[in-house]
């Protein structure tokens, strides 16, 4: 009689410890894939789902580039925000998003960054002498040969006819927070980045913006993955989408279309 209760015990417990896990995964939000200027943002939004009674998604930061490569190996994430449509259109084609689940969430502004409080007199614009302002500096920039910032950025030089003088100055960043931080740290005079991103330093200033016609429309693209399995993920692609969710966006300095 002891040993049957035993027994029982014994699978109650293998019973409980299996459920642990799934206990475990309940709790926790649906896995977000975001470019990594959208930090502030994003986390803004996972607080306000939060907020409502959902398990907090949980977000990871990276270049959109090194995001799609992920999604591409397998990662198990739910939903993807590219900061440009070159690289959702890649995930696109190799076959890992949800049908008619991609849609464009903000835009975004391109600015020229130096340490706060540096003189820099400089005016962007056709022809500027950037590369004389930089002197023996360098210049931060998003890897612009596969970051959306970076490849905006070499856009707009190109545009403005500046990028044969400053390419081989370029420090380059493996996304936009990274040359960011240059710029933050004295190691960069100037910097490419995003608008959103300049607001978000107290470290840095903006020169000037670049021309909108200068580089391609900034868009961040959303789109739900099919490896996706959470039972919140369209939900909250769905609260990104909406007003409430634009208008956090909003509030970080991101555009709307």
């Amino acid at each position: 009689m002891r040993k049957g209760k035993l027994l029982l015990a014994l699978g109650w417990l293998a019973l409980l410890l299996a459920a642990f896990p799934a206990m475990a995964a309940s709790k926790r939000g649906p896995l977000i894939l975001a470019a990594a200027s959208l930090q502030e943002s994003m986390n803004a939004a996972a607080d306000a789902w939060a907020a409502r009674g959902h398990p907090r998604p949980v977000l990871s930061f990276a270049g959109s580039s090194a995001l799609a490569r992920q999604i591409k190996a397998g990662a198990p994430a739910d939903l993807f925000l590219s900061a440009d449509e070159d690289w959702m259109d890649d995930v696109e084609r190799a076959g890992f998003l949800q049908r008619g689940t991609r849609a464009d969430l903000a835009g975004n502004r391109l600015v020229l960054v130096a340490p706060a409080g540096q003189r820099v007199a400089l005016r962007i614009g056709r022809g500027m002498p950037i590369a004389r302002a930089l002197g023996n500096s360098r210049l931060a920039m998003a890897n612009p040969d596969s970051v959306p910032a970076g490849k905006y950025g070499k856009a707009a030089l190109t545009a403005l006819g500046v990028w044969p003088s400053v390419s081989a100055k370029v420090a380059r960043a493996d996304n936009v927070r990274g040359a960011l931080a240059l710029v933050e740290r004295g190691a960069a005079k100037l910097g490419v980045v995003y608008a959103t991103d300049a607001r978000a330093s107290k470290l840095v200033q903006v020169v000037g913006v670049f021309p909108a016609d200068s580089h391609a429309p900034i868009r961040y693209p959303l789109a739900r993955l099919k490896a996706s399995t959470h039972r919140d993920a369209e939900g909250f692609r769905r609260f990104l989408l909406s007003g409430t969710g634009r208008a956090i966006l909003g509030r970080y300095g991101f555009t709307a279309f």
